[in-house]
């Protein structure tokens, strides 16, 4: 299979690179400047199944078109790529707040469209990318792309109106973790902590919680008790956390971001 990427940013690259790093078959990147285009050559010098080409070369031999321009873009782009697309051609939408509708006025009849948003964990196989299929796209071609986007990461399929949800929860999330390593690591610092030593162990502690999250499929709270003692170094803690309001913070972030996907 033949995927198309347009727009080989923060989010394409890491879409691009786990789809090279899992054998995703040939990919085909499209670029605006010719200075990331020669990057990009030479980057994927020793993988032959990456080239960078035209817009219109790309809609033409693609089966799968994955759009990851900036939002404004995207209408321009599809009015390009559109004479030149196969009668069969997927296109895969992950700019933020395009719609379904948006994407249907601008590709062909009948064109298969799906929402998606993912996340820059894709660049390590382990992102999540959140799938909105237009009612014509059938069971099949959405299979195709979750196989497609599987070196990625994880897929999961959700009504379009909860995109902007999913974004808050999952397409910003990293940075959300990101952060709270970060004041994890200063406060360990501020204990007396090497910093290399604190990141190592915090972002050890991320990652294993995370594994156990997914491996065990248990309740988080079920899992914190299993760290909590009564009484103990653990419980005190998170009763400092629950005071300065560590759940009323995330509910207004996630709010906010939402509310921001929305355009609201």
């Amino acid at each position: 299979m033949t995927t198309a990427i347009y727009g080989v940013g923060s989010m394409g690259g890491a879409v691009l690179d786990g789809l090279v790093a899992g054998g995703g078959g040939r990919v085909l990147a499209v670029v605006r400047r010719a200075e990331q285009a020669d990057r990009l050559r030479e980057q994927y010098a020793d993988h032959p199944g990456v080239e960078v080409v035209e817009p219109t070369d790309a809609a033409a031999r693609a089966d799968v078109h994955l759009v990851l321009v900036k939002p404004y873009g995207v209408a321009d782009l599809l009015e390009v790529i559109s004479p030149s697309l196969r009668p069969d051609a997927i296109v895969v939408s992950m700019a933020l707040g395009v719609s379904l509708a948006d994407l249907a006025g601008h590709l062909p009849t009948g064109t298969a469209a799906i929402r998606a948003m993912p996340n820059t964990p894709a660049t390590v196989g382990q992102g999540m990318t959140v799938l909105s299929p237009a009612d014509d796209v059938s069971d099949e071609q959405v299979t195709r792309v979750r196989e497609l986007l599987a070196p990625t990461g994880r897929t999961i399929v959700l009504p379009e109106w909860q995109q902007d949800a999913a974004t808050a929860v999952s397409g910003s999330a990293p940075a959300y973790v990101y952060l709270f390593v970060e004041g994890l690591v200063d406060a360990g610092v501020a204990q007396g902590l090497p910093r290399a030593q604190a990141l190592a162990m915090a972002a050890q502690a991320v990652r294993g919680a995370g594994e156990m999250l997914v491996e065990t499929g248990e309740d988080p709270a079920l899992l914190r008790t299993h760290v909590t003692s009564p009484g103990g170094s653990t419980a005190a803690a998170l009763a400092r956390l629950e005071a300065h309001g560590m759940r009323h913070a995330l509910a207004d972030a996630v709010r906010a971001c939402a509310d921001r996907s929305a355009g609201r």
